[in-house]
């Protein structure tokens, strides 16, 4: 029996149009009805999840920023908390400044970047989010982000990764959560072990959890889940990973996952 759901947000639980469907809300309704906990777990701002979680009600810890930061979406306590080292995110900063390419950061829940340009204002309407522009400073200041996030065309992306681990291995979690999006996160941080923090904090068995998710950055917590499943519209690496595959997030997967694997099971 299926006690608890964690969802991605982007591509996932959310359409093209980044709206959830009328569909997937009833049933998530539905489920906290009959006493089934529902979570979101996404690579983004807390700031930009919580009104998705609010329009739904619900009253749980969201894992945020791909399980570096998980907090209560309505009491905003925070639970867990795991940044990047200081050290380590000065380094990447200017290994970024050096090469020119593009980043931004996350800490205390507040987006910075060095300047306005397309990606920025691209991301700020995504997220509905506006961000901080510090200038040259963004590069140079201390600080600890719960996030930093690449962005550029997809063969880039790879670039910059293989760039990342040779310099960094172990020391930071990469993680590809779309084809131009490279997140880069505390090591001990990704969607698996923060679904497991807050599993043990509820009392919930991962044998009683379902995890559903689109991109990479989903494969730790869908191998954690008991019920692992993948989108119509994740990559084949996703799928095979994931007991089960439902329709793409344009066709409200999410309600599919929820009508054959928690109600009345």
């Amino acid at each position: 029996m299926i006690k608890l759901v964690a969802l991605d947000m982007d591509d996932t639980l959310l359409n093209k149009q980044a709206v959830i469907s009328p569909r997937n809300a009833e049933v998530i309704r539905r489920a906290m009805a009959q006493g089934v906990t529902v979570t979101i777990a996404t690579g983004r701002m807390f700031r930009s999840a919580r009104p998705f979680a609010e329009g739904l009600g619900l009253d749980v810890p969201l894992i945020t920023y791909n399980g570096a930061l998980i907090r209560g979406a309505l009491s905003g306590e925070t639970l867990l908390d795991r940044p990047i080292a200081a050290d380590i995110a000065g380094e990447v900063l200017a290994l970024f400044r050096e090469k020119g390419w593009y980043i931004q950061t996350y800490v205390d829940d507040v987006l910075y970047v060095a300047e306005m340009n397309d990606k920025v204002r691209y991301y700020e309407q995504l997220a509905k989010v506006s961000a901080t522009v510090l200038g040259d400073v963004f590069y140079t200041r201390l600080q600890t982000p719960s996030k930093m996030l690449a962005m550029a065309e997809p063969d880039q992306v790879t670039i910059m990764k293989q760039t990342l681990q040779a310099r960094f291995g172990d020391l930071l979690y990469l993680a590809v959560s779309k084809p131009t999006y490279l997140e880069m996160v505390n090591p001990a941080v990704n969607k698996g072990t923060a679904l497991a923090f807050l599993s043990e904090r509820l009392g919930i068995s991962r044998e009683e959890i379902m995890a559903v998710g689109d991109s990479f950055n989903d494969l730790d917590m869908i191998k954690y889940a008991g019920w692992g499943v993948a989108m119509g519209n994740a990559p084949d690496q996703v799928k095979q990973q994931a007991q089960a595959v439902v329709s793409a997030n344009d066709n409200d997967g999410v309600a599919e996952a929820f009508e054959q694997f928690v109600f009345d099971h």
